[in-house]
């Protein structure tokens, strides 16, 4: 039986595969691993394997990376620490901003040598979109800790994946639901409530500006969800419609507030990333179709903003598939 090597300065050093499996069945016998690691000697594999290629010793790994629904996830601080270590890294700036206020932002500035900074915010409106907050469990007794923790790791990896893998924060993976054990989200944003409708997409269409310029030419659609918006129109003098939906979601007492809520819901729903790409360009053009006769009736400058922001919504979204 050979012995497990010894590096100087890197702890143990498995020569081959059957000296790690030996080294991580011994220490998933112990009680001086992490108790999410005691008897699972396949996960510390794993997390010794990923440790080494991202810089850590065997007991750094099992001390910082956290096996998560499959998928290994490294701790903030030790992610911040790597990257520190790192000769490609000029700085790491973190602060809060509107302390105080209802909607603080957690900021994190990334600076990587002979490169331009990264600056990542999260918001507690982003977090609320998310659904994480007031969620049981650290983001409800250390919110402020856990904003700070999604700002981190998006910055880190944007301005330093070379040095971290691709491998994300483990406060990060702990959020996403279980794979095996699917969660029903109730949505924050009322387009969410719309049932998803099956619409044939030309799979050949790739340029985001095609699918817009298909999409423009459905006039007879158009032409007959106008004539529906305008009879609804004579009920309110701004009401604002989701699909599929007889009664007004809201109704404003003017053109403004209108205006502002209807971009607002346009806005949340090009963001709602867990429905796919896809399906949100076709909501957009439903909620589009459902306010026609309102956007048809202010003046042209003011139709113009609208029509100018869906397209780069759907511009957008389309670059994102």
């Amino acid at each position: 039986m050979s012995n497990i090597a010894v590096s100087q300065g890197n702890g143990f050093a498995p020569a081959n595969i059957d000296e790690a499996m030996r080294l991580a069945e011994t220490l998933a016998r112990s009680s001086m691993v992490p108790k999410n690691y005691q008897g699972k000697p396949e996960d510390i594999l794993v997390a010794t394997i990923w440790g080494k290629e991202i810089g850590l010793a065997t007991m750094q790994a099992l001390q910082n990376i956290s096996v998560i629904n499959g998928k290994p996830s490294v701790y903030g601080d030790a992610m911040m620490a790597l990257v520190q270590a790192s000769p490609v890294c000029e700085d790491v700036e973190e602060f809060f901003e509107n302390e105080g206020s209802p909607n603080p932002i957690a900021v994190c500035i990334a600076k990587r040598k002979g490169r331009k900074p990264v600056t990542v915010k999260f918001s507690v409106e982003d977090a609320k979109r998310a659904g994480l907050w007031g969620k049981q469990g650290p983001w409800s007794a250390y919110p402020k800790r856990m904003m700070q923790m999604r700002a981190r790791g998006f910055a880190l990896r944007d301005a330093f994946p070379d040095v971290l893998k691709g491998m994300i924060t483990a406060e990060e993976a702990q959020d996403y639901p279980d794979e095996a054990k699917p969660v029903q989200a109730k949505p924050a944003n009322p387009l969410d409530l719309v049932a998803p409708k099956k619409v044939e997409i030309v799979e050949e269409i790739i340029d985001p500006m095609v699918f817009v310029e298909v999409y423009e030419q459905a006039t007879e659609k158009e032409e007959v969800a106008a004539e529906v918006a305008e009879t609804k129109l004579s009920t309110s003098p701004f009401p604002l419609f989701v699909p599929n939906k007889v009664t007004p979601h809201e109704t404003f007492s003017n053109l403004e507030e209108w205006q502002d809520s209807y971009e607002d819901l346009a806005e949340k729903t090009a963001k709602a990333g867990k429905r796919p790409a896809r399906e949100r360009m076709t909501i957009l053009k439903d909620l589009k179709l459902a306010n026609e006769a309102m956007l048809k009736s202010i003046d042209t400058v003011k139709r113009a903003r609208h029509t100018a922001a869906h397209l780069q919504r759907l511009k957008a979204l389309g670059a994102a598939q």
